[in-house]
């Protein structure tokens, strides 16, 4: 199998996976680990196994692993973007149907950081829960009554949402769409109390003037939403031994 594309490899078991299924005594050799970066034209693996098994899984196997690697790839390209700063990159729950667990692996095989995985493990209070509690403090209050011990991340959109958030002392402060004055406004009013995320249309030209007002995340839904999949290539060899 060829790697057509520079990327980050990601999705190996999923790959494995496919094809041991349709044949348990499928031999697949890997000249690259997760999380390897390659140039085009590289080897990724060689596969030795029935043909039947090898034409049948090709194609879920490679939508696995174009898919997966191209989620590694674009987080590796904002985790670079990131180098030299305290500033780290996480994904969101932006994920495509039935891959959550497997784009939230590939970002960490890009070198991010993963949020939540889902409404279980943290509490993330939004405009929408602000405006059905009434405001912020209720919102926090109501969650720590129903929630209690759970992690808080509180979505705000200006600098007075700041204040009434940091009253409550939650886990995270998410800074929604604040421009640079106000990034480097919230970074000195928190004073590293909680810690600062930012979200909303940051994009890799942006990233790192965001880093430069001293957040510690930044989330950005394009990791797992904007996925351009690897271009990737599995040829069939001359069979070197009788089936």
């Amino acid at each position: 199998m060829l790697c057509r594309d520079p990327a980050v490899i990601a999705g190996r078991p999923w790959f494995d996976a496919c094809f041991l299924a349709l044949d348990p005594r499928m031999q697949i050799e890997w000249h690259v680990a997760e999380g390897d970066r390659v140039s085009p034209g590289t080897t990724l693996c060689t596969l030795r196994g029935a043909g039947r098994a090898l034409v049948s899984g090709e194609r879920a196997a490679l939508n696995f692993l174009q898919t997966l690697s191209g989620t590694a790839t674009v987080t590796a390209s904002y985790v670079d973007a990131l180098a030299g700063t305290g500033t780290r990159v996480l994904d969101t729950r932006k994920t495509l149907p039935g891959l959550r667990l497997a784009q939230k692996y590939a970002v960490r095989a890009g070198g991010g950081m993963n949020h939540r995985l889902g409404l279980h493990d943290a509490v993330m209070i939004k405009e929408n829960h602000v405006i059905a509690a009434g405001s912020i403090s209720a919102a926090m209050a109501q969650s720590r009554r129903l929630n209690p011990g759970m992690p808080m991340i509180v979505e705000v959109e200006d600098l007075d949402e700041l204040d009434e958030a940091l009253a409550g002392a939650p886990d995270r402060i998410l800074l929604d769409e604040f421009d640079s004055t106000q990034l480097r406004e919230a970074v000195r009013r928190v004073a590293g109390r909680v810690a600062l995320e930012v979200s909303g249309n940051v994009t890799l030209d942006t990233i790192a003037g965001v880093a430069a007002s001293g957040v510690d995340f930044i989330s950005v839904g394009a990791l797992t939403k904007h996925v351009r999949a690897v271009d990737l290539s599995l040829r069939l060899g001359t069979r070197s031994e009788p089936a």
